[in-house]
C-alpha cells in the first residue's frame, strides 16, 4: 500500500511508516476495505488519512496474488464469495445459534399519566444485539417497564424478532455514521433504509431518531421529518464496562422526566438495569417511552 501510495499528489511519504506501523493509526484508517471481483482488495482512505485533506481521498487496490497468502480461512471464503457468489457464504460456525428471543414482552397500553406521577425515560442505542437485548426486554417486562430502542438498521434487519416486544423503537441511522459529515442524499439514505428496516419488523413506521453521537446541524434536521432525540443521563457505559458504575449513574443522576442513554449492545449495560429498576421502582418513578414523556407532559 506504500508504495502505491508514494507519489501521489498531497501524500506524505515520511508519515506512512507512522501510520502504518502504529497499530493504533493501522486500524483507524484501514477502516473501508472489499474484496474485487478477480479476488484482489481494494483499500479506501478517507480525506486526510494519508495525505492533507485538501488532496482527497485515496483508493489502493491490490492484486489476489499479493494478498492471498494473508488471508483467514475466513477471508479465504469471503473472497471466493465476491469471486463467484453463492447463495449462503460458510462463516465457518461449528453450528447454528439458537435464535435469541425475549422470554416476556410489553403490551401497548400504556396509562400512566406524567403530569401526576415521576417518570423516566430508559432509551437503549446501538441494537438490537442478541443476546444481550433479548435479556434485557426480559428485565424490563418483569417490572412492566417501557423503553425506547434507538436501533441501527443493519441491526434490525439481523435480528428482526428483537424489535417485536412492545416498546418503542426509533431510529438510529443504517451503520452509526456522524451524519454531519455526509450530504443531505446521504443523509436521507441512512435515515430512509433504517425506517424501512423498523417498519418490515414492526409493522409500524418510526416517529424518533437519536442522531449518532448527538451530532446533528440544519441540513440534518432538514433531511427528515423524524423527531430527534437527544438525553439528559449520560451513563457513558460504552467507556464504562461496569454493572455497578453505569446503574449508579443513572440512580444518582435521574430527575423526574429525564431521558436516559444506554447501549443494549454491552452485557454490562444490560446487567446495570435490574437494580435501576428496582432502586427507581422503589422511589416511585414510571418507566415510560420517549413519546409517552413527551405527549403527557
Amino acid at each position: 500500500m506504500k508504495d502505491q501510495l508514494k507519489g501521489r499528489e498531497g501524500v506524505d511519504a515520511a508519515a506512512l511508516d507512522g501510520t502504518f506501523s502504529d497499530p493504533a493509526s493501522r486500524s483507524a484508517v484501514l477502516d473501508d476495505m472489499a474484496f474485487t471481483a478477480d479476488g484482489g482488495l481494494r483499500v479506501a482512505f478517507d480525506r486526510g488519512d494519508v495525505g492533507t485533506p485538501a488532496a482527497g481521498s485515496y483508493t489502493v487496490t491490490l492484486s489476489k496474488d499479493t494478498i492471498s497468502p494473508w488471508l483467514s480461512g475466513l477471508g479465504q471464503r469471503v473472497q471466493q464469495q465476491t469471486m463467484t457468489p453463492s447463495r449462503s457464504l460458510d462463516l465457518g460456525a461449528p453450528h447454528t445459534p439458537t435464535q435469541a428471543v425475549p422470554t416476556h414482552t410489553a403490551s401497548g397500553d400504556d396509562d400512566t399519566d406524567c403530569k401526576k406521577v415521576k417518570c423516566i425515560a430508559l432509551t437503549f442505542d446501538d441494537g438490537p444485539a442478541a443476546p444481550e437485548t433479548a435479556t434485557l426486554l426480559t428485565y424490563l417486562a418483569q417490572y412492566k417497564a417501557r423503553a425506547t430502542f434507538f436501533t441501527t438498521g443493519q441491526n434490525v434487519a439481523a435480528h428482526p424478532d428483537l424489535v417485536r416486544a412492545g416498546n418503542e423503537i426509533g431510529n438510529h441511522p443504517w451503520n452509526l455514521p456522524d451524519l454531519t459529515k455526509l450530504s443531505a442524499e446521504q443523509v436521507a439514505s441512512q435515515l430512509s433504509r433504517t425506517s424501512a428496516a423498523i417498519e418490515a419488523a414492526t409493522g409500524k413506521a418510526p416517529a424518533l431518531f437519536r442522531p449518532p453521537y448527538g451530532a446533528m446541524n440544519t441540513q440534518v434536521r432538514a433531511a427528515t421529518r423524524l423527531s430527534p432525540v437527544l438525553w439528559d443521563v449520560d451513563t457513558e457505559d460504552w467507556k464504562y464496562r461496569d454493572a455497578a458504575k453505569v446503574a449508579q449513574t443513572v440512580i444518582s443522576k435521574a430527575e423526574p422526566n429525564d431521558v436516559v442513554l444506554m447501549h443494549d449492545i454491552h452485557p454490562t449495560s444490560v446487567a446495570a438495569v435490574p437494580q435501576i429498576l428496582r432502586t427507581l421502582t422503589a422511589r416511585d418513578y414510571h418507566f415510560v417511552t420517549v413519546s409517552h414523556l413527551r405527549a403527557t407532559l
